[in-house]
């Protein structure tokens, strides 16, 4: 009986994509991206492959015939990750969370189980010794009598305790340190990511048992490892905030079960992560009234609004040559307001430092936060402070015209519901119901706005 020989080769992979070439190539034809080909050795010949359709052999089924019924979902004790999954995770589901270092990926991995004390969880680490998750265990707290821990990077050996275990839920952390033995790699390259994400997404389409992934990100922001790993996978989650801040969000970027227009909000504590339940509450101003260039946004993330507190400083620039620094807020987009300031409003800002933050360490990419950037810069220019029970939620266009935003009216809403006694809007903007115990002043162009604002 002839028996097949290994043999190896090199090829190219793009780690931005994950597709495969046989020569380098400065630009990959696939995502275009420059300069991301890595050259990894694999393993020609025949091998189990582990990238097989779940429940292979059954018959196709007319679609008429496939029924609907709701998923089958299961809580993970947690109302804000329940919530921005869609209700709770989904039985047999992929789930893959990422951020940066030090985020917070672990300690919310592991206070899910410690919180649903119900589920019978297997936690599997790469990264840590038994005796590492024991400690953060008992600084989190919770109930950790159904928690399984199993520290291990082997896939084989995983996927076989898994299987004789039979938990509710498996977290692995992190993707990046499994490695599978049939691929003759290190662990965390493109071929090992891509084998161990399909490993396991086999294991939970064909268990049911839902599967959460914990990943890390590159310098810039995406999550490491080939593209198709994203594709792979059934949910995709993002920790979002600066390490040295208190508050964190988790977005999600891919849901196949839910709405990908949600987002929860936690506080980093020496508890652990506690959920914050209105994060308008946390972004709105600390510090007494009175002071200038602080402006208050009502922004829209998804499908939840909340108000929070712009913050603008303007002085005359020291080395001859003005400065634009923007924390939260992309630093092109405030040079563009000021731009709109000086040519269609005649405010001359081309001389003086212009600093502007996104309180409370978030990242804003909302248009609806134009308004309160320009206001809150306005009012550090002229040393005006605007009444703390004004908001704002208006895009700003290169004509200088105040633009609606969408879903004004929950805006309104929220901010009549904190307490804001005005809301500034675009003269364009169209309210189904006037909204109740807040006064709307709508103006069509900054000057419109600066008259009303500052007289």
């Amino acid at each position: 009986m002839a028996t097949s020989v290994k043999k190896t080769k090199s090829v190219w992979f793009c780690s931005h994509c994950g597709n495969e070439y046989s020569k380098w190539l400065g630009r990959c034809p696939a995502c275009g991206e420059w300069n991301t080909m890595v050259e990894k050795e694999v393993v020609t010949g025949k091998r189990p492959a582990a990238v097989s359709v779940p429940g292979a052999g059954r018959k196709p089924m007319p679609l008429k015939e496939v029924t609907t019924a709701q998923e089958d979902r299961v809580s993970l004790g947690s109302t804000e990750v329940d919530r921005l999954l869609g209700g709770g995770i989904v039985k047999g589901s992929l789930v893959l969370m990422g951020g940066e270092p030090g985020i917070g990926k672990s300690t919310l991995s592991l206070q899910l189980p410690l919180n649903s004390p119900a589920l019978k969880t297997l936690y599997v680490t790469g990264e840590e010794s038994v005796k590492q998750v024991k400690m953060r265990a008992d600084r989190l707290g919770g109930d950790a009598s159904n928690c399984l821990i199993y520290s291990e990077t082997d896939m084989s050996a995983i996927l076989a305790e898994a299987e004789e275990v039979a938990p509710d839920l498996m977290i692995v952390d992190s993707v990046q340190t499994m490695y599978c033995p049939q691929v003759e790699s290190t662990a965390g390259s493109v071929s090992q990511i891509k084998e161990v994400a399909a490993q396991l997404l086999r294991f939970a389409k064909e268990s049911g048992v839902p599967v959460v992934l914990i990943g890390h990100i590159t310098k810039e922001g995406a999550i490491a490892g080939p593209k198709i790993l994203e594709h792979i996978v059934d949910v995709v989650l993002q920790f979002e905030g600066e390490n040295r801040g208190a508050y964190r969000v988790l977005r999600s970027i891919k849901n196949r079960f839910g709405s990908t227009s949600e987002l929860a909000v936690f506080e980093m504590t020496g508890a652990g992560l506690r959920e914050v339940a209105n994060p308008s509450e946390m972004l709105i101003p600390m510090h007494e009234e009175g002071l200038s260039g602080t402006a208050i946004s009502a922004m829209l993330d998804g499908n939840r609004p909340f108000l929070f507190e712009v913050q603008a400083l303007v002085s005359s620039a020291v080395y001859g040559t003005a400065q634009r620094s923007a924390t939260g807020f992309d630093v092109r987009r405030l040079n563009m307001l000021l731009a709109v300031l000086e040519r269609r409003a005649g405010f001359k800002l081309g001389q003086k430092d212009v600093f502007l933050n996104m309180a409370g360490g978030l990242r804003i990419t909302d248009p609806a936060c134009d308004l309160a950037v320009i206001c809150a810069v306005l009012s550090s220019n002229f040393d005006y402070s605007i009444p703390a029970d004004v908001c704002f939620a208006g895009e700003v266009g290169l004509s200088g015209e105040i633009r609606p935003v969408s879903q004004a009216e929950r805006r309104a809403v929220e901010a009549a519901r904190l307490g804001f006694k005005r809301i500034f809007v675009s003269s364009y903007t169209h309210f189904d119901r006037k909204p109740q115990g807040i006064e709307v002043v709508k103006v069509a162009d900054i000057p419109a706005l600066v008259r009303a604002l500052f007289k």
